[in-house]
């Protein structure tokens, strides 16, 4: 499955003319492209799908999201471990243990 995540803006910069960004997604940081946002600021929350911003959201609806990717466990598959870890910090959301399909019996 691939996500958009949302993230906070930490710093911009041009990199071989191309409008970049530092961006903070609850600890881990990422370069992302932000020319589909060029008027992206540092401080503000972009969605980012596959290492592009793609659009600007307010701080709330972005903690709101990724408070509920994590109590869904989508975080940790697809990120793994460190990004649900950074994100729980982030938003103070409780750790939830991913689901399993497990059925009596102990199969899956």
């Amino acid at each position: 499955m691939c996500l958009a995540v949302p993230g906070r803006v930490d710093t911009l910069r041009q990199r071989d003319g191309t409008l970049m960004a530092e961006v903070d997604f609850g600890g881990v940081r990422k370069d992302v492209c932000c020319e589909y946002v060029p008027d992206v600021a540092a401080g503000d929350y972009v969605i980012v799908h596959v290492g592009f911003a793609i659009q600007r959201l307010d701080e709330a609806s972005a903690l709101a999201t990724l408070a509920d990717f994590e109590v869904m466990g989508i975080l940790d598959e697809e990120f793994g471990d460190q990004e649900a870890r950074a994100t729980r910090q982030a938003t103070g959301a409780p750790h939830t243990p991913p689901r399993t399909t497990e059925q009596p019996g102990g199969l899956r």
